[in-house]
């Protein structure tokens, strides 16, 4: 399989374009026992001013690669338990991103059932926190500059685009009705109520 790495220019300067963007891209992952790989079919965008953000009462040891220019990662821990993979999604200093929820698992799929205890392939990474638990997304990987060579980066092949659908975002309290949550159409490995993703 060939993949094409990101550059930052490509990626656009804004959250919820960056979010849109980023649906049929490949995440790359490249450990010692071998390279996964995914493409991206589910996102949320999270904008500066956004009560939901980890960004919106400003920088902070823990969120601080949110404050990075666009094509970063930013990993944190939900409910003490699920590592979430974000992107950067702005310019430097401005907190904006965009958390990965799907992706379709192409590479690496006996390493991602390995890590999920499980097989079923629809199931592996279907969801931010299986997500990364079957790519071993870990709050090392903070930090990590996505268009760069390294442990984890951001790719195109050569698949046509998808039908791209837009939703409210899922799972949270606060700005939820917000319709800043892309999927790819017809997916079955997107996450969330059939309903959001007609």
């Amino acid at each position: 399989m060939h993949v094409t790495r990101l550059t930052r220019a490509e990626l656009p300067e804004e959250a919820t374009e960056l979010a849109r963007f980023l649906i049929g891209k490949i995440v790359v992952r490249d450990l010692p026992e071998g390279r996964i790989t995914g493409r991206i079919v589910e996102t949320e965008a999270y904008l500066p001013g956004d009560a939901a953000a980890h960004s919106f009462n400003g920088p902070t040891p823990r969120n601080r690669s949110l404050f990075l220019q666009r094509g970063h990662v930013y990993v944190y821990v939900s409910y003490g338990i699920h590592r979430m993979l974000n992107v950067s999604g702005g310019v430097h200093g401005i907190g904006s991103g965009v958390l990965i929820r799907a992706i379709e698992p192409l590479e690496g799929i006996a390493l991602m059932q390995a890590r999920r205890g499980l097989t079923t392939l629809t199931d592996l990474a279907r969801g931010p926190g299986k997500l990364a638990q079957a790519m071993e997304i870990t709050l090392g990987l903070d930090g990590v500059d996505l268009t760069e060579d390294g442990p984890i980066w951001l790719g195109r092949d050569d698949k046509p685009a998808a039908d791209i659908g837009v939703s409210v975002r899922i799972g949270i309290t606060k700005e939820a009705e917000r319709p800043l949550r892309f999927y790819e159409r017809g997916s079955k490995f997107v996450s969330g109520r059939k309903l959001l993703n007609l």
